[in-house]
């Protein structure tokens, strides 16, 4: 059947009617009817929803900000479950002046940045010439870079540790740089392994980074390459002249990703034991309770007290990366909707 059309006066002919309509009868109209009911049922049921989704995701955050500004008493105290009756911040005292924050800080901070940076334009190259160059084999390489994507990084994960910490002892290059007394038996201790690994683009996550980077390079239109190739721009230069101009805003997003990454999930790091002392890393502060903050609990309360100080550790380990995206949050979405990847 051929849809029937209103035309705009016939539809302003019936807003003027209801208008003009009394007061009753355009409220029983609106708002008495069937339409109206599936409508408020829908919007009801949608806020019901999005509340517990909500309160399941958000609930251990709660707990975990309230729990932080609990003393021993409040701990012991089973009428208290959120709000505190004594509050105090001796927890996050304790963590900052006991356990080395801001040292802890400024190495992740330092190994982070430079990590992030390294696989920002490693992960770019690699991208630009699976984007633009055809050669044998490139389905081939595309392939094990997604396959990067998939395979759990626990997987590798006991093989990384004894490869790197056997470093100068089973790698011929390892051997060589302790004969020459730049190393000792190993890498522990040390982020000369995530150097490494970034370098050589098989830093974590950056089958993801060169995924998203390549969609970004396909975007861009073959006719800029070709008329710097008329001009006598040579490859190199044309992929640093104006390539990376335009894929600033994507590398940016890419150098947010890993940095983050590299700051909380990163398993090289304190997951793996291979760093420690002296090279103490951010995720340190969670691994030991203050003994100023356990001396003030009872035998019955210091597991409950433990799993607080570690709520506490947990918001100092994240605060930094919450700041960043409060500022950064722009450029994260922007990157996203040039790479190609959703819309």
């Amino acid at each position: 059947m051929e849809k029937v059309r209103v035309k705009k006066e016939t539809k302003n002919k019936i807003r003027v009617d209801f208008e003009r309509a009394p007061f009753w009868e355009r409220f029983k109209q609106k708002y008495v009817s069937l339409n109206f009911l599936k409508r408020a049922v829908f919007v009801i049921f949608r806020l019901i929803l999005l509340l517990g989704i909500s309160y399941v995701i958000l609930y251990p955050y709660i707990t975990s900000i309230f729990g932080s500004i609990m003393s021993p008493s409040d701990i012991e105290d089973p009428t208290v479950v959120l709000i505190t009756k004594n509050p105090s911040i001796d927890q996050y005292k304790a963590i900052i002046t006991e356990n080395g924050y801001f040292q802890a800080l400024l190495n992740t901070f330092l190994v982070s940045f430079s990590v992030a940076l390294i696989q920002t334009f490693v992960c770019a190259f690699i991208a630009y010439g699976l984007a633009k160059f055809k050669f044998k084999g490139s389905s081939i390489v595309f392939f094990l870079v997604i396959f990067t994507m998939m395979v759990p990084q626990d997987v590798i994960r006991f093989a990384m540790q004894t490869f790197f910490n056997n470093f100068g002892t089973k790698s011929p290059i390892g051997m060589l740089l302790k004969g020459v007394g730049a190393m000792g038996d190993g890498l522990s201790n040390s982020p000369i392994p995530l150097y490494i690994l970034s370098f050589t683009g098989l830093g974590f996550r950056n089958g993801l980074f060169i995924f998203m980077l390549r969609q970004f390079f396909k975007g861009v239109p073959d006719e800029l390459e070709e008329s710097a190739f008329v001009d006598g721009s040579n490859t190199f230069r044309t992929f640093f002249s104006i390539i990376i101009p335009l894929a600033i805003p994507m590398m940016i997003t890419v150098f947010i990703f890993s940095f983050a990454w590299q700051w909380t999930d990163n398993f090289y790091l304190g997951a793996t034991g291979m760093f420690g002392e002296p090279f103490k890393l951010i995720d340190s502060i969670a691994t030991s309770t203050p003994n100023s903050l356990l001396a003030a609990t009872t035998a019955d309360s210091t597991g409950l007290y433990k799993s607080a100080i570690l709520g506490t550790a947990s918001i100092l380990i994240a605060l930094p990366l919450i700041i960043g995206y409060v500022f950064l949050q722009k450029k994260i979405v922007q990157g996203i909707e040039r790479s190609g990847i959703v819309g």
